[in-house]
Parts: C-alpha cells; sequence; structure tokens
C-alpha cells in the first residue's frame, strides 16, 4: 500500500467518525449523521439564496409586503351572511 493511498484512507475514516457526531434536533424533526449534515448545508444554501433574492428585489419588499397585509385583512373580514 503507498503512502498516498493510506492517507487517502485515513481521511476518509475521520470523515466517517465526524459525520456521526453531528445531530439535529428542531422541533419535532431530529436527525443525527450524514442526513444531520445534508439538511444544515440546505439551510445555509436556502439561506444565502434568500438573502441573494432580498438584495435583489428589495427596493419592491415595501410594496409586497404592503399587498401581502391587504390580502391577510381581505381574507380575515367577517363575510356577510344570507338571512334564510
Amino acid at each position: 500500500m503507498s503512502k498516498g493511498s493510506s492517507i487517502v484512507k485515513a481521511v476518509f475514516r475521520g470523515i466517517a467518525v465526524t459525520s456521526k457526531t453531528y445531530t439535529l434536533e428542531f422541533g419535532p424533526l431530529r436527525a443525527s449523521g450524514v442526513p444531520a449534515l445534508l439538511l444544515g448545508v440546505t439551510g445555509i444554501v436556502l439561506a444565502g439564496g434568500i438573502t441573494a433574492l432580498l438584495a435583489r428585489q428589495g427596493e419592491r419588499l415595501p410594496e409586497t409586503l404592503r399587498e401581502a397585509r391587504g390580502l391577510a385583512e381581505s381574507l380575515r373580514a367577517p363575510r356577510p351572511r344570507l338571512q334564510p
């Protein structure tokens, strides 16, 4: 076995041991090991995407929030009932 392959084997063994120690608990969601690592990376990528979206669309945000508030108020408004 060459020195290079033994180094690679040791690195992958270290990664395997380290990935088993990851745990993630968020409300009823519990994950450990590789799934927890993947969920964490997904959260970071999602946060980066949202940040980029807000940076690009920042000037439209007040208008969008105003429209969303108006929609929520119209959905909560009491509806008139017909009298039998």
